[in-house]
Formats: C-alpha cells, sequence, structure tokens
C-alpha cells in the first residue's frame, strides 16, 4: 500500500457504495494511531513527513468514505465516469419538474409547520436516491447512471439545507 492507493485499498475494504459504518470507524481509527506523526517524533525527518503524509491521506480517504455522497462519486471516478456536476447538469425531465414544485413550494412557505412537512418530504426523497445508489453502484454496476444519481442527490442535499435555512429563519 501507498498513498496513491484508492482510499478503499486503504482501509482494506471492498470497493462498493454499501460499507459498515462501524467497521470504516474503527479502522480510521487504527490507521491513525499507526500514522500518528506524535509516533515518529524521535524519527528523522523523513519518516516524520512520511507519518504526516499518511495521516493526511488517511483522514481524506475516510472522509470521503464515510460520507454516501462523496462515496458514490468516487466510485464513479474511479470507474472512469466523473461525475463532472459543475459541467453536466442535464437531468430526467420528472426530475426537474419536482425540483421547480419544490422551490416554488418554499417560496410560498410561511410557516414552520409547511416548512417541517417539506423538510420530511425532502427527507424520504433523500433516502430513496441514497437506496438507488446502492443499487445502481452494488447491483448493476453502470457508472454512468450512478454519475447521474449523484447529481440528482447533490441537488436534493441543496434544496434540503435550503429548506433548513428558511427554518432556522423562522426560530431567529
Amino acid at each position: 500500500m501507498n498513498l496513491q492507493s484508492t482510499d478503499f485499498e486503504i482501509f482494506g475494504i471492498t470497493p462498493a457504495f454499501a460499507l459498515d459504518r462501524d467497521a470504516l470507524d474503527a479502522r480510521w481509527k487504527d490507521l491513525q494511531r499507526e500514522a500518528h506523526p506524535d509516533r515518529f517524533a524521535a524519527s528523522d525527518a523523513q519518516a516524520q513527513r512520511l507519518a504526516m503524509q499518511w495521516s493526511v491521506r488517511i483522514n481524506e480517504a475516510y472522509q470521503r468514505l464515510k460520507n454516501p455522497l462523496r462515496r458514490a462519486a468516487y466510485l464513479c471516478e474511479l470507474n472512469g465516469v466523473p461525475v463532472e456536476a459543475e459541467n453536466n447538469t442535464a437531468m430526467p425531465t420528472a426530475f426537474l419538474m419536482q425540483q421547480m414544485q419544490w422551490r416554488e413550494e418554499l417560496e410560498d412557505a410561511h410557516g414552520s409547520e409547511a416548512l417541517e412537512r417539506m423538510a420530511d418530504e425532502v427527507a424520504a426523497a433523500h433516502r430513496e436516491k441514497l437506496q438507488a445508489l446502492q443499487h445502481t453502484a452494488d447491483e448493476l454496476r453502470d457508472y454512468a447512471a450512478l454519475a447521474q444519481q449523484v447529481r440528482a442527490l447533490m441537488f436534493v442535499e441543496r434544496f434540503a439545507r435550503d429548506v433548513e435555512n428558511r427554518l432556522d429563519q423562522l426560530g431567529q
């Protein structure tokens, strides 16, 4: 294993969307203990630098693997299908219509009850999209479709933050 190993290789897990979060967390702690720069304080400068690089690399891999959206995007990249969310915003018409409807409802929502209902609806859509990501990644292994699903989930997560911001504004 080297610094160019994939995140999955670093953590010793099979590349897949579904993973055991408790096992990931435990492995991260073990890796951090092994590579922590303080363990190399008495070593030469090269060993200290390498320990720091490993510590940073382990943390980067952990942050990517523990986040379902980032993990799915990473799987796409590993399989030669970059998500390109900045350049590729094409979405199915039904999804775009849903987004427009949600935006209109958010504009029209004035009470916390309506916003809470909307937050629940968006949370349910988020859960459904995560299940679809897992199916597409782990069962179908269709990374082009997965990239589109990742872009859609990015929209959903952004909208969920907008709803939360509106709820926060009402609470002030």
